[in-house]
Protein backbone atom coordinates (compact mmCIF):
# COMPACT_ATOMS: atom_id res chain seq x y z
CA UNK A 1 0.00 0.00 0.00
CA UNK A 2 0.99 3.44 -1.12
CA UNK A 3 2.26 5.73 1.84
CA UNK A 4 -0.31 9.06 1.59
CA UNK A 5 1.61 12.30 0.72
CA UNK A 6 2.57 14.68 3.41
CA UNK A 7 -0.02 17.49 4.36
CA UNK A 8 0.74 21.04 3.29
CA UNK A 9 -0.49 23.89 5.10
CA UNK A 10 -0.61 27.89 3.18
CA UNK A 11 1.99 29.95 4.69
CA UNK A 12 2.53 33.46 4.49
CA UNK A 13 6.07 35.06 4.34
CA UNK A 14 6.61 37.81 6.88
CA UNK A 15 8.76 40.07 4.94
CA UNK A 16 6.34 40.68 1.86
CA UNK A 17 3.01 38.76 2.83
CA UNK A 18 2.99 36.40 -0.08
CA UNK A 19 1.42 33.57 0.18
CA UNK A 20 3.18 29.65 -0.60
CA UNK A 21 2.27 26.46 0.08
CA UNK A 22 4.81 24.17 2.04
CA UNK A 23 4.70 21.07 3.99
CA UNK A 24 3.42 21.29 7.86
CA UNK A 25 6.82 19.45 9.17
CA UNK A 26 9.04 22.30 7.48
CA UNK A 27 10.97 23.75 9.65
CA UNK A 28 12.51 26.76 7.50
CA UNK A 29 11.17 27.65 4.23
CA UNK A 30 12.19 30.43 1.17
CA UNK A 31 10.04 32.99 0.34
CA UNK A 32 9.02 32.74 -3.68
CA UNK A 33 8.81 36.56 -4.09
CA UNK A 34 11.07 37.97 -1.97
CA UNK A 35 13.84 35.44 -1.93
CA UNK A 36 14.33 35.65 2.02
CA UNK A 37 13.90 32.70 4.64
CA UNK A 38 11.42 32.51 7.44
CA UNK A 39 10.10 29.87 9.66
CA UNK A 40 6.88 28.56 8.12
CA UNK A 41 4.92 27.62 11.92
CA UNK A 42 1.89 27.92 12.10
CA UNK A 43 -0.38 26.44 15.03
CA UNK A 44 -3.32 24.26 14.12
CA UNK A 45 -6.19 26.03 15.84
CA UNK A 46 -5.79 29.54 13.40
CA UNK A 47 -5.80 26.75 10.42
CA UNK A 48 -9.34 25.23 12.35
CA UNK A 49 -10.69 29.18 12.29
CA UNK A 50 -9.67 30.31 9.04
CA UNK A 51 -11.53 26.85 7.65
CA UNK A 52 -15.13 27.87 9.36
CA UNK A 53 -13.83 31.68 8.24
CA UNK A 54 -13.50 30.77 4.65
CA UNK A 55 -16.78 28.40 4.80
CA UNK A 56 -19.08 30.72 6.56
CA UNK A 57 -18.03 33.69 4.14
CA UNK A 58 -20.82 32.83 1.03
CA UNK A 59 -23.05 32.51 3.72
CA UNK A 60 -22.80 36.40 4.87
CA UNK A 61 -22.39 37.61 1.57
CA UNK A 62 -24.47 40.38 0.50
CA UNK A 63 -26.21 40.88 -3.17
CA UNK A 64 -24.20 44.12 -3.31
CA UNK A 65 -20.81 42.52 -2.35
CA UNK A 66 -21.75 39.80 -5.06
CA UNK A 67 -22.30 42.15 -7.87
CA UNK A 68 -19.04 43.76 -7.23
CA UNK A 69 -17.41 40.84 -7.49
CA UNK A 70 -18.78 40.21 -10.74
CA UNK A 71 -18.00 43.90 -12.11
CA UNK A 72 -14.44 43.00 -10.70
CA UNK A 73 -14.50 39.71 -12.89
CA UNK A 74 -15.44 41.67 -16.07
CA UNK A 75 -12.96 44.47 -15.76
CA UNK A 76 -9.55 44.59 -16.84
CA UNK A 77 -6.41 46.89 -16.16
CA UNK A 78 -3.00 46.92 -17.10
CA UNK A 79 -0.15 46.81 -15.43
CA UNK A 80 3.25 47.42 -15.16
CA UNK A 81 6.29 45.41 -14.28
CA UNK A 82 8.69 46.15 -11.25
CA UNK A 83 11.72 45.22 -12.50
CA UNK A 84 11.70 45.75 -16.61
CA UNK A 85 8.43 48.31 -17.04
CA UNK A 86 7.33 45.70 -19.77
CA UNK A 87 3.09 46.42 -19.92
CA UNK A 88 0.43 43.91 -19.82
CA UNK A 89 -3.52 43.67 -19.51
CA UNK A 90 -5.03 41.16 -16.88
CA UNK A 91 -8.29 40.59 -15.17
CA UNK A 92 -9.77 42.83 -12.13
CA UNK A 93 -10.06 39.55 -10.32
CA UNK A 94 -6.44 38.38 -10.74
CA UNK A 95 -4.55 38.31 -7.14
CA UNK A 96 -1.00 38.02 -9.06
CA UNK A 97 0.92 37.82 -12.85
CA UNK A 98 3.72 36.60 -14.37
CA UNK A 99 5.54 39.24 -16.24
CA UNK A 100 6.31 37.85 -19.94
CA UNK A 101 8.77 39.89 -20.39
CA UNK A 102 11.55 39.00 -17.18
CA UNK A 103 9.48 36.17 -15.45
CA UNK A 104 8.77 38.45 -12.79
CA UNK A 105 6.26 37.88 -10.01
CA UNK A 106 3.76 41.07 -9.65
CA UNK A 107 1.25 41.42 -6.89
CA UNK A 108 -2.08 42.77 -7.43
CA UNK A 109 -3.55 41.97 -4.40
CA UNK A 110 -5.50 45.35 -1.88
CA UNK A 111 -3.96 45.50 1.44
CA UNK A 112 -5.88 46.65 4.53
CA UNK A 113 -4.38 47.86 7.39
CA UNK A 114 -5.84 47.50 10.50
CA UNK A 115 -3.13 47.54 12.86
CA UNK A 116 0.51 47.83 13.48
CA UNK A 117 2.07 47.34 10.00
CA UNK A 118 5.50 47.14 9.59
CA UNK A 119 6.43 44.71 6.63
CA UNK A 120 7.67 45.56 2.85
CA UNK A 121 4.31 46.13 0.08
CA UNK A 122 5.14 46.01 -3.18
CA UNK A 123 1.48 45.59 -4.76
CA UNK A 124 -0.59 46.99 -8.03
CA UNK A 125 -3.50 46.89 -6.15
CA UNK A 126 -4.26 49.78 -3.54
CA UNK A 127 -3.51 50.35 0.22
CA UNK A 128 -6.39 51.91 2.84
CA UNK A 129 -4.38 52.60 6.09
CA UNK A 130 -7.62 52.46 8.55
CA UNK A 131 -7.53 54.84 11.55
CA UNK A 132 -6.70 52.22 14.27
CA UNK A 133 -3.17 51.00 11.68
CA UNK A 134 0.05 52.48 11.79
CA UNK A 135 2.27 52.25 8.70
CA UNK A 136 5.66 51.65 9.94
CA UNK A 137 7.19 50.07 6.74
CA UNK A 138 10.60 51.50 4.75
CA UNK A 139 8.65 50.79 1.44
CA UNK A 140 5.04 50.68 0.59
CA UNK A 141 4.42 50.63 -3.28
CA UNK A 142 0.51 50.34 -4.73
CA UNK A 143 -1.18 52.16 -7.84
CA UNK A 144 -3.72 54.11 -5.11
CA UNK A 145 -3.86 54.77 -1.14
CA UNK A 146 -6.22 55.33 1.19
CA UNK A 147 -4.47 57.05 4.65
CA UNK A 148 -6.73 57.76 7.65
CA UNK A 149 -4.11 56.31 10.30
CA UNK A 150 0.06 57.29 11.01
CA UNK A 151 1.70 57.20 8.29
CA UNK A 152 5.82 56.44 9.84
CA UNK A 153 7.28 54.84 6.84
CA UNK A 154 7.56 55.62 3.55
CA UNK A 155 4.53 55.22 0.64
CA UNK A 156 5.20 55.96 -2.60
CA UNK A 157 1.38 55.61 -4.78
CA UNK A 158 1.62 55.39 -8.62
CA UNK A 159 -1.98 57.13 -8.77
CA UNK A 160 -4.05 58.97 -6.21
CA UNK A 161 -3.25 59.09 -2.35
CA UNK A 162 -5.88 60.06 -0.61
CA UNK A 163 -5.15 62.08 3.08
CA UNK A 164 -8.36 61.83 5.85
CA UNK A 165 -6.23 61.73 8.89
CA UNK A 166 -5.89 64.56 11.60
CA UNK A 167 -2.22 64.74 13.23
CA UNK A 168 1.54 64.60 12.27
CA UNK A 169 2.98 62.29 9.95
CA UNK A 170 6.24 61.83 10.05
CA UNK A 171 6.71 59.24 7.06
CA UNK A 172 7.21 60.42 3.39
CA UNK A 173 4.55 60.40 0.77
CA UNK A 174 5.12 60.31 -2.70
CA UNK A 175 2.34 60.06 -5.33
CA UNK A 176 1.35 61.27 -8.64
CA UNK A 177 -2.05 63.28 -7.36
CA UNK A 178 -2.52 63.84 -3.72
CA UNK A 179 -5.91 64.82 -2.08
CA UNK A 180 -6.13 66.07 0.91
CA UNK A 181 -10.02 65.64 2.29
CA UNK A 182 -12.00 68.61 4.24
CA UNK A 183 -11.99 66.75 7.67
CA UNK A 184 -8.32 66.67 7.12
CA UNK A 185 -5.75 68.56 9.19
CA UNK A 186 -1.95 67.01 9.00
CA UNK A 187 1.54 68.44 9.56
CA UNK A 188 3.82 66.77 7.19
CA UNK A 189 7.13 66.22 8.87
CA UNK A 190 9.34 65.41 5.70
CA UNK A 191 8.68 67.07 1.94
CA UNK A 192 6.08 65.91 -0.03
CA UNK A 193 7.00 65.43 -4.04
CA UNK A 194 3.71 64.77 -5.98
CA UNK A 195 2.46 65.31 -9.73
CA UNK A 196 -0.04 67.76 -8.47
CA UNK A 197 -2.03 68.07 -5.71
CA UNK A 198 -5.25 69.66 -4.26
CA UNK A 199 -6.21 70.40 -0.43
CA UNK A 200 -9.64 71.21 0.49
CA UNK A 201 -8.63 70.69 4.53
CA UNK A 202 -5.74 71.74 6.55
CA UNK A 203 -2.38 70.83 5.82
CA UNK A 204 1.09 72.39 6.64
CA UNK A 205 4.55 71.02 5.20
CA UNK A 206 6.83 71.69 2.31
CA UNK A 207 5.60 70.68 -1.43
CA UNK A 208 7.42 69.94 -4.54
CA UNK A 209 4.51 69.62 -7.40
CA UNK A 210 5.28 68.89 -10.78
CA UNK A 211 2.22 70.50 -12.17
CA UNK A 212 -0.87 72.23 -9.83
CA UNK A 213 -1.43 72.96 -6.24
CA UNK A 214 -4.85 73.35 -5.91
CA UNK A 215 -6.00 75.21 -2.73
CA UNK A 216 -10.11 74.81 -2.48
CA UNK A 217 -12.78 76.74 -0.67
CA UNK A 218 -11.77 76.31 3.35
CA UNK A 219 -8.66 75.02 2.08
CA UNK A 220 -5.39 76.32 4.12
CA UNK A 221 -2.05 75.61 3.19
CA UNK A 222 0.98 76.66 5.41
CA UNK A 223 4.47 76.18 3.91
CA UNK A 224 6.76 76.71 0.98
CA UNK A 225 5.81 75.81 -2.29
CA UNK A 226 7.14 75.04 -5.54
CA UNK A 227 5.29 74.35 -8.43
CA UNK A 228 4.22 75.23 -11.67
CA UNK A 229 1.01 77.03 -10.96
CA UNK A 230 -1.28 77.17 -7.96
CA UNK A 231 -4.81 78.43 -7.82
CA UNK A 232 -6.29 79.38 -4.72
CA UNK A 233 -10.02 79.77 -4.52
CA UNK A 234 -12.31 82.13 -2.97
CA UNK A 235 -12.28 81.32 0.84
CA UNK A 236 -8.49 78.97 0.55
CA UNK A 237 -5.55 80.21 3.01
CA UNK A 238 -2.11 80.18 1.65
CA UNK A 239 0.37 81.07 4.02
CA UNK A 240 4.24 80.30 2.97
CA UNK A 241 7.28 81.08 0.45
CA UNK A 242 5.94 80.40 -3.38
CA UNK A 243 8.25 79.46 -6.41
CA UNK A 244 6.54 79.72 -9.64
CA UNK A 245 7.93 77.69 -12.32
CA UNK A 246 11.89 76.38 -12.70
CA UNK A 247 13.40 78.31 -10.05
CA UNK A 248 16.56 79.76 -11.81
CA UNK A 249 19.28 80.73 -9.07
CA UNK A 250 22.14 82.91 -10.51
CA UNK A 251 25.65 83.31 -8.67
CA UNK A 252 26.64 86.00 -6.55
CA UNK A 253 29.27 88.31 -8.44
CA UNK A 254 32.66 87.23 -7.36
CA UNK A 255 34.90 89.48 -5.17
CA UNK A 256 37.71 90.66 -7.77
CA UNK A 257 41.09 88.68 -7.03
CA UNK A 258 43.33 90.30 -4.97
CA UNK A 259 47.43 89.77 -6.20
CA UNK A 260 49.15 89.43 -2.69
CA UNK A 261 52.59 90.80 -3.42
CA UNK A 262 55.32 89.05 -1.47
CA UNK A 263 57.35 90.97 0.58
CA UNK A 264 60.82 90.02 0.02
CA UNK A 265 62.54 91.01 3.58
CA UNK A 266 65.53 89.66 4.10
CA UNK A 267 65.96 88.00 7.39
CA UNK A 268 68.54 88.59 9.61
CA UNK A 269 71.19 86.69 9.74
CA UNK A 270 71.50 84.05 13.13
CA UNK A 271 74.76 84.52 14.62
CA UNK A 272 76.23 80.84 15.91
CA UNK A 273 75.93 80.34 19.76
CA UNK A 274 78.78 81.97 21.96
CA UNK A 275 81.74 79.45 22.50
CA UNK A 276 81.29 79.22 26.53
CA UNK A 277 84.72 79.27 28.56
CA UNK A 278 86.40 76.33 29.56
CA UNK A 279 86.37 75.41 33.20
CA UNK A 280 89.45 76.25 35.15
CA UNK A 281 92.25 73.39 36.05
Amino acid sequence: MANPSPAKISVECPHCGFKQTEYTAAKSSMCRQCGRYFSPFAPETGLKLRVKEEAAAPQDSSIRQKFEDFWKRQRSCVVECFECGRKQQVSGAAMSTICPGCSAHIDLRDYKITSGFSRTIRTRGDVHLTAKGELGSNSVVCRSALVEGKLRGNLYCDDTATINFSGRIPGRLTAKHVIVERRADVDCFRRMRVSSIEIRGKMSGEIIAQTIVTIHKKGSLEGNVTAKAITVEKGGIFSGQLVIGQAAFTQGELLPERKLAAANTAEPGISGAAPQPLPAT
